[in-house]
């Protein structure tokens, strides 16, 4: 059930080779798209990367592991910072989205279990929960697709605390879609966390006590592309999936004038093989539509310093973490008018659109190209919020999370009882 360690640094640089992906859209035909290589995996110096890979494991003395890595014939050298081993704990972190996943939950997954990781606690990122005994704690992502895992985790070690996150399809589609099984894994959770301010009025009175709010972060790339001067490059980043309303900018984007220099470039994955071929044919179909497929990230991050605009036009979304990185890249955002966007960019903020509505979509991107007063006020709108979405701010919530359970397991709290609702953030209007 294991199937990623978490919580090493590596002390030297390393070479990463990647392979760069093909296109969807033919260079040809955007002559001034970028063309050149990017890495998917970018270390520097003294950072925590990700090691995906399987370890055999021996104690050499408390609190120091010793590691023997398979990596596919590149050798590196790593190892866990040495500490005393009563003031950490063994965490499962369970995430649905498989490791080979650009999905939101496996990106959130691999950041938290970096953070947990530098904070002193050895984390194993699954996708279900294996029965290990030695585990303190359990972090499960998705209170619906990981409930037979937090179930199995309860009834083996009911005194043992567990802490659930909840997604936007957990808290705008299981709750009325399948209550029982998403409320059995709210009634076993000793903590949930939301990622945006406004999730714990959408959850039932009685379970919003137990709610701590962690807003996700994000860094923006080192290097900014220069924004193209043949259009008006408006982005759209999130996979085809019915609950993104992934082609509502393509079809504002028809609506638009001919004067209009608009071009919407569409980064995502397709959830299945009918959904790419809904893209392939609007690209064919909409000479303003790009569709350039599943990125990897650091790619994505580029695009983010090269557009002039975002536009999230989910139907539902449990705290995206596109808006934090658009928002540190001083990218200006257009976006449904939907809680889970209003409880990160906040309730005053000037670019929302009525859900769904692709004119009035149309109407303010058209606004944005020919206005640039009204993209300018967008921007500072967003620089307001830029600091909560900082990484030792996210650090910070989860440090204060955590320790509760660190206090508990090292022997300062005997306390069964579920702490009280504690404020993890306190100037952007979360829980209190």
């Amino acid at each position: 059930g294991i199937v990623e360690r978490i919580g090493f640094r590596v002390q030297r640089w390393m070479s990463v080779e990647a392979a760069q992906d093909e296109l969807f859209v033919k260079p040809g035909e955007m002559p001034d798209f970028p063309q050149e290589g990017v890495h998917d995996i970018e270390p520097r110096p003294h950072e925590t990367v990700t090691v995906e890979t399987r370890h055999e494991f021996k104690r050499s003395r408390p609190g120091i592991l010793q590691h023997r890595h398979e990596t596919g014939g590149r050798n590196l050298c790593a190892h866990q910072t040495s500490r005393n081993p009563v003031e950490s704990m063994k965490i499962s972190l369970i995430t649905p989205a498989a490791k080979t996943s650009r999905a939101g939950n496996r990106t959130t997954a691999m950041r938290w279990a970096r953070i947990l990781g530098d904070l002193g606690h050895q984390v194993d990122v699954a996708t279900t929960y294996e029965a290990d005994p030695d585990v303190d704690l359990m972090v499960a992502l998705h209170a619906w697709r990981s409930a037979a895992s937090i179930a199995r985790f309860k009834a083996r070690h009911p005194d043992r605390p567990v802490i659930v996150a909840l997604t936007g399809t957990d808290i705008y589609h299981y709750l009325d879609a399948d209550p029982e099984l998403t409320l059995r894994s709210l009634d076993l959770a000793d903590r949930l966390i939301g990622l945006h301010d406004l999730v714990p009025t959408a959850l039932p009175e009685r379970y919003r006590h137990k709610v701590d709010i962690v807003l996700q972060s994000a860094v923006a790339h080192r290097e900014r592309w220069p924004a193209s001067d043949q259009a008006f490059e408006v982005l759209v980043v999130g996979h085809l999936r019915a609950e993104k309303d992934p082609f509502c900018a393509a079809r504002a984007a028809r609506r638009l004038p001919a004067r209009s220099r608009i071009r919407i470039v569409h980064l995502g994955g397709a959830h299945d093989a009918a959904w790419a071929s809904r893209a392939e044919a609007e690209m064919a179909d909409n000479p303003r539509y790009a569709w350039l497929g599943d990125r990897p990230g650091s790619l994505t991050r580029r695009w983010l310093t090269r557009g002039r605009l975002m536009v999230l036009s989910s139907l539902q979304e449990g705290g995206a973490n596109v808006i934090s990185e658009a928002v540190v890249s001083s990218l200006p955002v257009i976006a449904s008018d939907i809680s889970g966007t209003r409880g990160l960019l906040g309730p005053d903020y000037p670019g929302y659109f009525p859900t769904g509505d692709d004119a009035a979509l149309a109407a303010m991107l058209l606004r944005a190209e020919e206005e640039p007063a009204f993209l300018q006020v967008l921007l500072e709108h967003g620089g307001m919020r830029a600091h909560l979405f900082s990484p030792a701010r996210e650090r910070e919530s989860l440090l204060q999370i955590f320790a509760r359970y660190t206090e508990a397991h090292n022997g300062n709290d005997t306390s069964p009882e579920i702490p009280k609702p504690k404020r993890i953030l306190t100037d952007h209007g979360g829980l209190r």
